[in-house]
């Protein structure tokens, strides 16, 4: 036995070596030898698919050089063009060692990757902004779009977007890298042939140049990479200096030293609120696939309010943003500063201005209040606004579903407003800021109006909330988001208008607006960035305060009613209603 076992424990040592083995990988230089021996029995192919790669490598750094940076502008006419980027390159490529030009490749190759990246980012800030990214101040906007598809279509598709956004950055970056290296590879490879061939585009681009020759509209000869960096430059040049210009301009206020006492006196006593209604615009009103709708519902609560004793005037501010950034709009009106990018919006939150809402609570005879429906985390522009007390998502005591972005129904925000805030008994009037969010994009699920009664802690939502469209449905649809955004309006202006017509008294001041104009494929390319803006009341002095502005009578401004800056309504406002100018200008 012992004999035996100690044989069997050798064989198991000898086999084990053996039995573990595995194929080890080919080395690099064995794939090289493996793709020649390839290449050497198939030469047909290997020369279809050599040439295959160098013609996708150029259409790439071609397309990249030619690349706009509008989606309206993505025609076949904008890459029929001769580049002068990559006839410089080429000279250079043709001129430099190999090191040096391998070097030269691959950060010429990873600067046309960024350059294609900016110009897809104006795209799409030019799609739902309408205007292009800045590398200075826009980075931040990207966190907010991210959170924004997460509300909107869930987690799952915004960790996905966001995967997929990072592998296609990498991609194209490696890609556009590898791409320029054949390409130079290639010319050294045909050196003489390369340079006879760069020698004729040259001369080429210079003659189309001088004579203007155009194909299809277009100019043959391009520089469109060299303009969309020295475009990127400026950009950056004019935020920087904006930046200290700016500061200046906030320190100067027409009413920043004037006394509690002689702000707005003409309002003492009266119960004023200002409601933002989200992507209130000029196209909702005129748009002919959008307005026959929300006409129809203006002129319903026209009739309403009338009957109930209320009276409005109408008429339009250009609004500071565009599409989106909402809050640019909010702090360019009760501001009275052009606020249009987020580093003005930082200076203005950060510096002693006098926000419109603040003055009310400057005088001290007012109760200060803002509903921000939208507001989910800490909010520190609540000092900037003058707001003794703001309730956010999570203190209106909602218990429904979200609807898509917004995370309550507009009703509701407003019914608990008016259980929570304006139905209290107190010692001073109220002054309140309400941002309306239901008519936020995609526009899809919408709630319906519900009996006030019935609105409980939301719940009654669900139903509604199921029933309604997929925000998926809606999005890449153009006809279809005009269709349920001018619903969304009709649905935000009937709970405003309602509630003021259920629980407004005879001391109720309303100023409600939009923030800013819905996205371009919505609005239309090229459309205004005007915003319809009406004041309702009961007291006939608040509305024959403003009688020399020549406002439209009723909820909708006629289309030549007056276009104010969004920034000059607040010193018109506090004019208008007995303010006394102190400026300060420190």
């Amino acid at each position: 036995m012992p004999v035996f076992t100690h044989t069997h424990q050798q064989s198991d040592t000898a086999d084990a070596p053996e039995a573990s083995a595995s194929p080890s990988r080919p080395t690099l230089r064995e794939r090289l030898a493996h793709l020649r021996t390839w290449r050497d029995r198939h030469p047909t192919a290997a020369r279809v698919l050599r040439w295959t790669i160098n013609i996708l490598a150029a259409v790439l750094i071609l397309g990249a050089m030619l690349l706009p940076n509008a989606v309206g502008a993505l025609k076949p006419n904008r890459f029929t063009r001769i580049p002068a980027e990559a006839i410089v390159g080429a000279v250079v490529m043709l001129w430099l060692p190999r090191r040096p030009r391998v070097v030269l490749a691959v950060v010429s190759g990873v600067g046309l990757g960024v350059l294609t990246m900016l110009n897809l980012l104006d795209m799409g800030f030019r799609e739902y902004l309408g205007r292009g990214f800045n590398m200075v101040l826009d980075w931040g906007l990207l966190d907010d779009a991210q959170a924004y598809v997460e509300d909107s279509m869930g987690r799952t598709v915004a960790l996905g977007a966001s995967v997929g956004a990072v592998v296609l950055v990498l991609a194209l970056l490696v890609l556009m890298a590898l791409a320029t290296v054949r390409l130079s590879d290639l010319l050294a490879d045909n050196r003489s042939a390369a340079s006879r061939g760069t020698l004729i585009a040259g001369t080429v681009w210079i003659t189309c140049s001088a004579v203007g020759l155009q194909v299809s509209g277009m100019p043959v000869a391009s520089d469109r990479a060299a303009g969309a960096l020295a475009m990127q430059a400026r950009r950056v040049k004019d935020t920087l200096r904006d930046e200290a210009a700016f500061a200046k301009v906030a320190k100067v206020d027409t009413f920043g030293n004037t006394p509690g006492d002689q702000l707005v006196p003409d309002l003492r006593g009266k119960d004023v609120i200002f409601t933002f209604i989200e992507s209130y615009g000029r196209s909702a009103l005129e748009d002919p696939d959008i307005a026959p709708g929300v006409d129809k519902t203006l002129d319903v609560s026209t009739k309403a309010l009338t009957e109930a004793g209320f009276h409005a005037k109408s008429g339009w501010l250009t609004s500071a943003t565009y599409g989106g950034s909402s809050w640019l709009g909010h702090s360019t009106t009760m501001s009275g500063l052009w606020v249009d990018n987020q580093q003005r919006y930082q200076t203005v939150m950060n510096s002693d201005h006098l926000s419109l809402t603040k003055a009310f609570q400057k005088t001290g005879d007012w109760d200060t209040v803002g509903v921000m429906p939208g507001v989910q985390k800490a909010w520190p522009e609540q000092k900037f606004y003058g707001l003794d007390k703001v309730y956010n998502a999570f203190q209106l005591g909602y218990q429904g579903p979200k609807f898509s972005w917004s995370t309550m129904p507009d009703q509701y925000a407003l019914e608990a407003f008016q259980q929570q805030v304006h139905g209290k008994k107190r010692d001073k009037p109220l002054m309140s800021e309400i941002i309306l969010t239901s008519s936020h994009q995609p526009w899809a699920p919408i709630p319906k109006m519900v009996g006030w009664d019935e609105l409980g802690d939301g719940s009654v939502f669900d139903a509604i909330q199921k029933a309604g469209n997929k925000p998926s449905d809606i999005v890449a649809d153009s006809t279809r988001s005009k269709e349920e955004y001018g619903k969304s309006v009709q649905y935000s202006v009937t709970a405003l208008t309602q509630w003021l017509e259920r629980y407004g008294s005879d001391d109720t001041v309303l100023v409600f607006l939009g923030d800013h104009q819905p996205i371009a494929r919505v609005s239309g390319n090229n459309a205004s960035r005007d915003v319809p803006i009406s004041i309702v009341a009961k007291d006939p002095k608040v509305l024959d305060k403003i009688s020399s502005w020549n406002w439209t009578e009723g909820l909708k401004p006629a289309h030549n009613a007056p276009v104010w800056k969004m920034s000059s309504f607040r010193d018109r406002f506090l004019t208008a209603y007995g303010s006394t100018p102190h400026p300060s200008t420190n």
